[in-house]
């Protein structure tokens, strides 16, 4: 019998890609502490990447308003 592969690259392991590039944020002291009681430690980086969009999204809207 022939062998005939189905894809010539090999199957990905792991997690899915997440679409998002690491970036260094530096924050006040306590900061962190503040969200993690909010939101735990495990969501802190979830809560950041919430906010800022969120911050994006106001910021550009009042830009395309002429109000920046």
């Amino acid at each position: 019998m022939t062998d005939f592969p189905i894809s010539d690259s090999p199957p990905r392991m792991g997690r899915p890609t997440l679409n998002v590039k690491p970036v260094l944020v530096r924050l006040p002291e306590g900061t962190p502490e503040r969200i993690d009681a909010l939101v735990g430690p495990k969501k802190r980086a979830e809560f950041i990447r919430n906010a800022v969009e969120k911050e994006l999204q106001r910021a550009e809207a009042e830009s395309k308003d002429g109000n920046a």
